[in-house]
């Protein structure tokens, strides 16, 4: 627990949904043919590489009956995206250039597929692989009658584990110890809320004996993500507070609940690196989300100078817009297919992109900038001052969100090093920092 990875100290992480990215059908077919789709996502590489990036947080890509959220089998990869050489190709594409893979764990629930629910649905009651799952039996249950069973979220396809059942910790720790040992760095453990911590507390142990630099992250919405860090074992947590913290305040024009969001952020890197994103796979669009697109600079000169670990949602830095719509198939628009390669992007989108390797290049040139601490030296509804620091360093961002512009006094403030804020009498008590409307800087101090 607590970071035993040095190397996520470093990591900024492209996020690929690799089923929606490499355009793969909808559904798998029984027994249906291989496609090598997984090369796909090889011909991007460099790509992120160039954008800046030196991990790929990869989404489902083991077999699943449709979206990948619903594994039918954790040790096969989906026949729609490949096979099991597409992903050793896909781990030394990545080592060679120096990119870590963490893949998506989908270990709370499985889908009705999956090979012991299969066998408890034909055994009925004497199935051995009963505990595997929470079961209601009606009364006079024979071979071939259909339980009771608990789901996630309500949805049937969706079979809940047992986390109680030693059979299901083993099965999930020899799964994370399979693909490590083929070549990943770490796991983002899906719907990690809705599984018992002890659970995890159980299997990560087992996992990280045999590999201790591994990193595991756990998808948690809300509620205690330090306690969660403590009593799970996991090194981090998704840092949706501070997503939603983000959009909300620039789209309120209220900045002042950014600022209580980074006192909270401040709090948690007491304790661990959260997984820090303005997008990814399950929520709408950042250039959708925001009311207005010249804010998507500010959203990332944030992602980019607070403490944890920076994820970037594949697209994102090229303004793909999405809406997360709750209804069947309202992922689609935030989970599009890429074309063959770069080359057939739009060209509207470059300039994001070239923001993007900016604001990433700034912190990989801080790299204390993985945990320092932030607050705000100032705050109004409209414009903000932050003071990122750490005993290696300290930068000042500014953000105006109105219409007129504001100066303000940035004592100490060195040089200008990315927006479009112009410094008077920098490196001196009486510097001062103008922001045009909508503008932004972000300052060496």
């Amino acid at each position: 627990m607590g970071e035993s990875s040095a190397w996520i100290r470093h990591a900024i992480f492209w996020h690929v949904y690799p089923l929606g990215f490499t355009d793969a059908e909808p559904a798998a077919l029984p027994n249906g043919p291989v496609h090598h789709r997984l090369r796909h996502i090889i011909d991007w590489m460099d790509y992120a590489v160039r954008l800046g990036c030196s991990g790929l947080l990869l989404g489902p890509v083991f077999a699943a009956s449709t979206h990948g959220y619903d594994t039918i089998d954790h040790f096969r990869i989906d026949s729609r995206l490949g096979d099991e050489a597409d992903f050793d190709a896909l781990i030394a594409a990545a080592r060679a250039r120096g990119l870590r893979v963490v893949l998506d764990g989908v270990f709370n629930h499985v889908g009705r597929a999956f090979g012991p629910f299969q066998s408890v649905l034909r055994d009925g009651p004497g199935s051995p692989t009963c505990d595997w799952f929470r079961l209601t039996w009606p009364a006079g249950s024979q071979v071939g009658d259909e339980p009771q069973y608990a789901m996630f979220e309500g949805h049937r396809d969706l079979v809940a584990l047992n986390h109680d059942s030693a059979a299901v910790r083993d099965y999930v720790a020899n799964v994370m110890t399979y693909w490590l040992a083929r070549g990943a760095s770490g796991w983002r453990l899906d719907a990690a809320y809705a599984v018992p911590p002890a659970f995890w507390a159980s299997v990560l142990p087992q996992v990280r004996q045999a590999h201790p630099d591994a990193w595991f992250v756990g998808e948690v919405i809300h509620g205690d993500y330090a306690g969660f860090v403590s009593d799970s074992t996991v090194d981090s947590v998704t840092q949706y507070e501070l997503w939603k913290a983000i959009w909300s305040a620039l789209n309120d024009r209220n900045l002042f609940e950014l600022a209580w969001a980074l006192d909270r952020h401040n709090g948690f890197l007491e304790a661990f690196s959260p997984l820090t994103f303005v997008g990814n796979h399950d929520v709408t669009r950042l250039a959708s989300q925001l009311d207005d697109a010249r804010h998507i600079a500010h959203a990332l000169a944030i992602l980019l100078t607070v403490g944890g670990v920076p994820c970037i949602y594949a697209g994102d830095e090229q303004g793909f817009r999405g809406v997360k719509e709750h209804r069947a198939g309202g992922d689609d628009a935030i989970r599009p297919p890429f074309p063959p390669t770069p080359d057939g992007l739009a060209p509207f989108g470059w300039p994001t992109y070239r923001l993007h390797q900016d604001l990433i290049g700034l912190r990989r040139r801080h790299p204390w900038l993985h945990s320092a601490r932030t607050k705000a030296l100032h705050v109004a509804n409209h414009d903000m001052l932050l003071e990122t620091r750490s005993p290696e360093g300290r930068l000042i961002v500014a953000s105006n969100v109105g219409d007129t512009v504001v100066v303000r006094p940035v004592p100490g403030a060195r040089v200008c090093l990315a927006g479009d804020g112009k410094l008077a009498a920098g490196d001196t008590p009486d510097a001062r920092l103008t922001v045009p409307g909508h503008g932004w800087a972000v300052l060496s101090a």
